[in-house]
Formats: structure tokens, C-alpha cells, sequence
């Protein structure tokens, strides 16, 4: 049996070679992920925000079903504005905690600093699910947050809250923002 012959590949011209170049220097750039989690503790805020942007949804819908009809535009656009402000006034009541994706060989080390225990590994965790949390959202704060806050966060607040604070930080290390193109 014969081997195939080696494909000859051109020698790349001088603006391909530019052409990649540049587009290395972008993907260099690319800034990593972020992710904001949002803690205010006023439910009756919350529940303004999530009422005008559902009204907003709704006026928009309304609007894009009736192309043209200066009404359901205005609507909209007030609906908006209400949104918009009761944001804004959400906003000024809220604490934001901000978390950035590590670098892959970063977060790979990370996890290894924190095993599973022989019984987490046999239920098929690959790291210790009561060091790593605190460890990760620590890691990926881009607020300045240290491990023993972070503990102090997870161990004290109720279990949706210290749930969405884990999530947070590990959503954002799992986040694609590439795509495999067809063709």
C-alpha cells in the first residue's frame, strides 16, 4: 500500500500573512466574559421593574402589529420611559457584583487546587464542592472580593442566594461566544 502524497501548500503572500496578522490582534483583544449579579432587597422594586417591562413587551408587540398607527408608538415609546425609570430607580437600590471568565488554564489549576473528596469523586464531581465555590467566586470577582468573603457570603446567605452568587461565577466560565460556522 502506497502513502499519499504530502498536499503542497503556497507560501502564503505577504497580505494574507497581514490579513492573519490583524485578525490575531483582534482575537488577542477580545476581552473575556463578564457577568453582573444584581442584589437589592427591595421585592416591591423588583416587581415595578418586572411589571414595566412586561408592559413594555406587550405595548411593542402591539406597535409592531399595527405598523404605522401613531398610538401604539407612542404607547410604546411610553412604555419605555416607565420602564427605563423604574430601572433606573432598581438600579439605585441595588448592590452589583461583577465576575469575569478566567483564563481556561487558570480555571483548570483552580479546579485542581480543590479535589473532590473520595466520595464527591465517586458521585462524579471533578472538584470539592466545599472549598472550590468560594474559591472560584473569589477568583473571577472583578470586584475585589477575597475568599474568606466569598465564604462568608456563601455560608451566610439563604441557599437561593448564595446559589445565585455561585452561579454567577461559574455560569461565566462556561460561557461560549464562538460558533461553528456551516461552511
Amino acid at each position: 500500500m502506497s502513502r499519499p502524497t504530502q498536499a503542497k501548500h503556497p507560501t502564503p503572500s505577504a497580505s494574507a500573512e497581514g490579513a492573519w496578522s490583524a485578525k490575531m490582534d483582534r482575537l488577542r483583544r477580545r476581552p473575556r466574559p463578564q457577568n453582573r449579579l444584581r442584589i437589592c432587597d427591595d421585592a416591591e422594586l423588583r416587581q415595578r421593574y418586572e411589571e414595566a417591562e412586561q408592559a413594555a413587551r406587550r405595548a411593542h408587540f402591539v406597535a409592531e402589529a399595527n405598523p404605522g398607527e401613531e398610538l401604539a408608538e407612542r404607547q410604546a415609546a411610553d412604555a419605555d420611559a416607565k420602564r427605563d425609570q423604574a430601572l433606573a430607580v432598581l438600579d439605585a437600590a441595588s448592590e452589583f457584583l461583577t465576575f469575569r471568565a478566567l483564563p481556561r488554564p487558570v480555571l483548570e489549576e483552580l479546579i485542581g487546587e480543590h479535589p473532590p473528596t473520595e466520595q464527591q469523586a465517586e458521585e462524579g464531581a471533578i472538584f470539592n464542592a466545599d472549598t472550590f465555590p468560594a474559591a472560584l467566586v473569589a477568583a473571577a470577582s472583578v470586584d475585589g472580593m477575597c475568599r474568606q468573603e466569598a465564604e462568608e457570603l456563601l455560608n451566610g446567605w439563604s441557599a437561593p442566594d448564595a446559589h445565585a452568587l455561585w452561579d454567577a461565577a461559574w455560569q461565566i466560565q462556561q460561557e461560549s461566544r464562538v460558533e461553528l460556522g456551516k461552511g
